[in-house]
């Protein structure tokens, strides 16, 4: 008996091996690290990225991608955004960020440029840029993770989710989850061969799992479905190259140890947000205040602290996005018409200090608020290269400097190379 346990383990170790063997990944993962940026704002509208589409409304009742369509002449609103969407990134950022030295363009777009059967109001013709942009990788040997940022009755209740709600209701709702599922099957088919370009499909970007285990229990189901989907895109047992990044939910790293482990699961990215700005919405008030009244130097601190739960991961993690900006003071930050906990013009909040010289153009930075830019941008890109790399939000902004890689290039903050480090020792 003891023989035929060890011949079956035996058989099974080398049907694991050969089924390793048999994805071939688009990018070296787990032995170079992912270096990239975001384009945020772009085919998924944020109030705070851009916020002359909003203000040129004149309509405060459009805080969102949805309220946009809803509360606009459709031709009107198809006008604007096609003109953004001509605009806002072009070849020439895909060229600006492989001269960068970056490999990696993290890339949301939401499920509305796939499917609105259900009357939504959203503005469809989002999904021929998506096309454009994985030609503009190839031309400059970039690679994309295409990553669904919003789901069918929104599964965070943010602006970014393309609706702004009191209470996510994805999860509550099985054909929201359905409809989901069928934009990742049709993602997956659409560049199942093109894996040398997109290697990774993002299934669903922050799902709000601090809403308890009923949530949770519900997106570790959708993971499952995502992988399936994306793995086996052929309608056969023939096996994809594609890669799934997960996102961890809100839950700390930790929580998803023995999750899609690489004993089981093949080509498989845990990505992970890190910010020191906000909290989840469910945490205390006092607890965002404290974020905001760190000292530059607790901020540097904070971020070389996660270095270990990065590195001791059973599977490869990312930080899919992170800041060099420490407080919330961007217009917009926390919605349209919503100010900042920094300056106490959030609603509840207590004054911490101002917000002149920490957020719009770089002219107005000080020198020294440019110094710490570059030395927690450093401490950041230390930490989480511990874990398998870093893909900063975001690419551009219309007014924050202090969150744009393309501003931090420009302005010294951020090197040309981001490998060319002078506060190696910072941890």
């Amino acid at each position: 008996m003891l023989q035929i346990i060890i011949y079956i383990l035996f058989c099974l170790s080398v049907l694991l091996s050969a089924y390793s063997l048999s994805l071939v990944h688009g990018f070296p993962y787990g032995s170079q690290k992912v270096r990239g940026v975001n384009l945020g704002g772009w085919l998924v509208l944020e109030p705070w990225i851009t916020p002359s589409i909003f203000d040129n409304t004149g309509d405060s009742r459009i805080i969102d991608e949805w309220t946009f369509g809803q509360y606009q002449d459709h031709d009107k609103a198809l006008a604007t955004l096609t003109h953004h969407w001509d605009t806002w990134i072009t070849e020439s950022d895909f060229a600006d960020i492989a001269a960068a030295g970056l490999n990696h363009v993290r890339l949301p777009i939401g499920y509305w440029a796939f499917d609105i059967s259900r009357g939504e109001p959203y503005i469809q013709g989002q999904f021929p840029y998506l096309y454009k942009a994985v030609q503009w990788a190839q031309n400059h040997n970039l690679k994309i993770i295409i990553d669904l940022h919003g789901a069918p009755g929104s599964q965070n209740g943010f602006d970014n989710s393309g609706q702004k709600k009191p209470f996510p209701e994805w999860h509550t709702n099985s054909d929201n989850i359905e409809r989901t599922n069928a934009v990742i099957q049709r993602l997956a088919s659409e560049f199942k061969d093109m894996t040398g370009t997109v290697p990774v499909i993002a299934p669903l970007n922050e799902p709000a799992g601090f809403y308890g285990d009923g949530f949770l229990s519900i997106t570790k189901q959708y993971w499952y479905d995502s992988y399936g989907h994306i793995r086996y895109p052929y309608g056969s047992d023939q096996a994809s190259n594609t890669v799934i990044m997960i996102h961890d939910s809100f839950m700390p790293v930790g929580y998803w140890n023995g999750f899609m482990n690489p004993h089981g699961f093949e080509g498989v990215i845990l990505d992970t947000h890190i910010y020191q700005i906000f909290s989840t919405p469910l945490v205390t008030d006092a607890l965002r205040r404290q974020e905001n009244q760190m000292t530059e130097q607790q901020h540097i601190e904070a971020a070389c602290s996660k270095g270990n739960s990065l590195a001791t991961e059973d599977i490869w993690v990312v930080v899919g996005e992170w800041t060099p900006a420490a407080n919330d003071c961007a217009k917009y930050l926390n919605g349209r018409g919503v100010g900042a906990r920094y300056d106490g013009s959030y609603p509840g909040s207590t004054y911490v200090g101002s917000c002149d010289g920490l957020t719009g153009q770089a002219r107005s930075f000080r020198e020294g608020f440019k110094d710490f830019l570059r030395r927690y941008w450093e401490a950041q890109v230390i930490t989480y290269e511990k874990g398998q790399g870093w893909i900063q939000w975001t690419w551009k902004t219309e007014n924050a400097d202090e969150w744009s890689y393309q501003a931090g290039l420009e302005n010294g903050w951020i090197p040309h190379d981001p490998t060319d480090l002078i506060h190696r020792d910072i941890c």
